[in-house]
């Protein structure tokens, strides 16, 4: 039989063996032995990385880290700049070098505390180490600590005045600093008008005998009492009023009720005079002429509000005789309530059942 050449087909036994003698040898590995003292190879490699003084062991090490700090790896580059600070160099400004190249990986990775620390370090041995004064003004702006930003940058180029990276963050960090300036600025403003705001209005209950009931829970309702916008002088009420229909249990909120209207302009608006009855009205009974109001005090005083009077003149009602305790109308979580019946029976009804809860 003739001897056949070229290549022949391995046997996936044969294949696997030759696969793990790849294994023996470093870099292959796919991992490192338990053992590492039992592969000379790997311990060749090792003695090699920090044979040498510490200066040259960093150095290489630096050389490393810049070649993966090149190619954007860099937790890697971090990784052989850590190693070099390690070993502890003699040589400052390879050390210096060393911080500041791994300031400059945690800058990418906005590790920006480590870069402020390796910064810092540097700059306590030698002030005048412009990349670390250019690293940390850049980690200070990532964090909005732009005046610290500032700082630095000032600090860099009363030594080091034409360098154009340190002028550039300085650009940068004036223009956040202008921006943040001028959101504090309005917003000082909107807590100074809510502050007068909150006055006046304070002052404006007094004056009107109104008393502040507040959600205990402190939330607040959608519609609150506020100035008219259109009175200049600030001293017309506008007020979301509720008023509650007790014979069907529901209620209708007038979102802006100005004190100087009356609730006649009010009522025939929502119960029309030749309209039909809402459709909650099973009875027919809430037209315009056959209501009635009631306006409650603080003190449970009960009595009607003619539908000619403004909401100002109830205020004035609602204060209550010279000499008795101070009363007024309640604003529950900035709402007034006025109860809306139809006159007659029930009428007498409801007020029967007030008076009687208010005995008791």
């Amino acid at each position: 039989m003739a001897n056949s050449y070229g290549p022949r087909e391995l046997s996936q036994e044969e294949i696997d063996l030759k696969l793990k003698a790849f294994d023996d040898i470093p870099l292959f590995m796919k991992s490192l032995p338990d053992d590492e003292s039992e592969n000379p190879a790997i311990a060749a490699l090792q003695d090699l990385v920090y044979e040498g003084t510490p200066d040259e062991i960093a150095a290489n090490f630096k050389d490393q880290g810049n070649d993966y700090f090149k190619g954007k790896r860099y937790r890697e580059a971090l990784g052989f700049y850590t190693q070099g600070i390690d070993v502890k160099p003699t040589d400052k400004n390879l050390l210096t070098a060393l911080l500041c190249n791994r300031a400059a990986c945690n800058l990418e990775l906005q590790n920006y505390g480590s870069v402020l620390r390796d910064c810092s370090t540097v700059l306590k041995q030698d002030d005048k180490v412009s990349k670390a004064y250019y690293r940390s003004a850049q980690a200070l702006i990532s964090l909005d600590r732009v005046e610290e930003a500032l700082d630095c940058c000032d600090r860099c180029l009363t030594f080091d005045p034409d360098n154009q990276g340190i002028k550039a963050v300085r650009e940068r960090a004036a223009k956040r600093k202008d921006t943040k300036d001028e959101q504090e600025h309005v917003r000082q403003e909107r807590l100074r008008k809510e502050r007068e705001e909150k006055l006046a209005m304070q002052a404006a209950f007094r004056e009107r005998n109104l008393v502040d009931i507040p959600k205990p829970d402190g939330s607040s309702n959608p519609y609150q009492p506020h100035f008219d916008p259109e009175d200049l002088s600030k001293k017309i009420l506008v007020l979301p009023v509720f008023f509650l229909y007790p014979q069907y249990a529901i209620s209708d909120v007038i979102q802006e009720f100005c004190e100087e209207t009356t609730f006649e302009a009010h009522l025939e608006e929502m119960f029309p005079p030749k309209g039909t009855a809402p459709p909650w009205d099973s009875r027919g009974e809430y037209t315009y002429k056959n209501l009635v109001v009631y306006a409650m005090t603080h003190r449970k005083r009960l009595f009607k509000v003619g539908k000619k009077m403004t909401l100002r003149d109830v205020f004035g009602v609602a204060k209550g005789k010279e000499g008795e305790p101070r009363d007024g109308l309640e604003v529950k979580d900035g709402c007034i309530t006025f109860v809306v019946i139809p006159k007659g029976d029930e009428e007498k009804k409801w007020v029967e059942e007030f008076k009687k809860s208010r005995e008791e």
